[in-house]
């Protein structure tokens, strides 16, 4: 299996599959009926019907930052099992690469660092339907095989253990519904990865809302050539990508970034602004917030490729005004994978023109005395 780290197959768990944490709610992105979706997002918006049971993610939301602990898939105990994670939407936790094991400093993510063991709530490490995930369930179709050979080449066997990944720890951790295993490879891997069509070579990528790694991770084990950053707000889920880049050997080319979009383009007195040459996002908001969100990641001339389902024509039509006023041009459909996967991934593609300083929003006024006009009070 082609690795971009050498110690990578060091933190494997006994019998090949890592240790898991305990079980939380099935995430909104891949839940079904029987698993009621993360509190923390917002339900107002529609999901997209080509990826059923997926709802929109916010990519903006952020938890209060997590004490550090061991990671869950070095296999070693951890010294201190402390509540890591609120299920409150919170902006006090400051934005940062996830590097677990510094705690005061924002810094770039460090897989071989220490890392959060459960990265869930307390409870019993098994998914919620009570069965233990299966590996099995990640093999490979046969009639998928040379569809996947041709997208991830020599590196098909690492895309394979990110499979299993998904469907034991990534199910374990309620970012994978149980009813998605037996369609990891066409549903979603697939359907990831000939988006890599639509990327030049030796690209920067930022994959907006990453939740499990989808796209992003798995454009890095097709295109080892990309350099990747995943933005994620969640704890949880930065806990499982930062584990699974360690587990995966890619280390060298991908890394995490805990915050919310804007965070990420706006920078900080201690962090440069994020810039890439590519945007990718996958069932995470309508076109308008997307380019809202994602537009500012780009740098001129860059372009957001967003992952859409069979409604992917009327969202153009609905709100290609407000991307042209965020700065960019014509949305346009793309049909990616065709002759390669059936049916082929719609993609809407957006290229950032010119850049628009967004208006912030104003601070409540000051009268003459100093006082805040419509402050303490002001609702009554």
């Amino acid at each position: 299996m082609a690795s971009d780290d050498p110690t990578a197959d060091a933190v494997t768990g006994p019998g090949g599959t890592p240790p898991g944490p305990p079980a939380v709610r099935a995430d909104p992105i891949f839940s079904d009926e029987e698993h009621p979706a993360d509190p923390a997002h917002p339900t107002g918006t529609v999901a997209d019907p080509d990826f059923s049971g997926e709802s929109p993610v916010d990519a903006r939301e952020v938890e209060p930052a997590a004490a550090p602990v061991t990671p869950a898939f070095s296999g070693e105990p951890s010294a201190v099992a402390e509540p890591v994670e609120s299920d409150v939407p919170a902006g006090a936790a400051d934005p940062f690469f996830a590097e677990p094991d510094a705690v005061a400093e924002p810094a770039f993510a460090e897989p071989g660092a220490v890392a959060d063991p459960s990265g869930v709530d307390g409870g019993v490490a098994v998914p919620a339907t009570g069965a233990v995930p299966d590996p099995a369930d990640a093999s490979l179709p046969p009639e998928l095989a040379e569809a996947a050979r041709s997208l991830f080449g020599d590196r098909l066997d690492l895309a394979a253990a990110y499979a299993e990944l998904l469907a034991t720890e990534g199910v374990v951790r309620g970012l994978i519904g149980p009813r998605e295993t037996p369609r990891l490879w066409d549903r979603h891997l697939l359907n990831c990865a000939v988006v890599a069509e639509r990327i030049p070579e030796g690209a920067s990528v930022i994959d907006v809302g990453s939740g499990a790694g989808l796209p992003g991770l798995v454009l890095a084990i097709a295109r080892p050539d990309l350099s990747v950053t995943l933005v994620e707000p969640l704890a949880r889920r930065v806990s499982f990508l930062v584990e699974a880049i360690q587990r995966l050997g890619l280390t060298k080319s991908v890394r995490v970034f805990r915050g919310r979009a804007e965070e990420a383009a706006a920078g900080s007195k201690d962090r440069d602004p994020l810039s890439a040459d590519i945007v990718t996002a996958r069932a995470v908001a309508p076109l308008d917030r997307l380019a809202t969100w994602c537009l500012p990641l780009l740098a001129p001339g860059g372009r957001l490729l967003a992952l859409k389902g069979a409604s992917a024509a009327e969202e153009i039509t609905a709100h290609a005004e407000a991307v042209g006023r965020l700065g960019g041009g014509e949305p346009a459909l793309r049909q990616c994978g065709i002759g390669v996967i059936e049916p082929a991934a719609t993609v809407v593609e957006v290229v950032r023109e010119r850049v628009v300083n967004q208006r912030k929003p104003k601070g409540p006024k000051r009268s003459r005395g100093g006082r805040r006009r419509g402050g303490r009070n002001r609702d009554r």
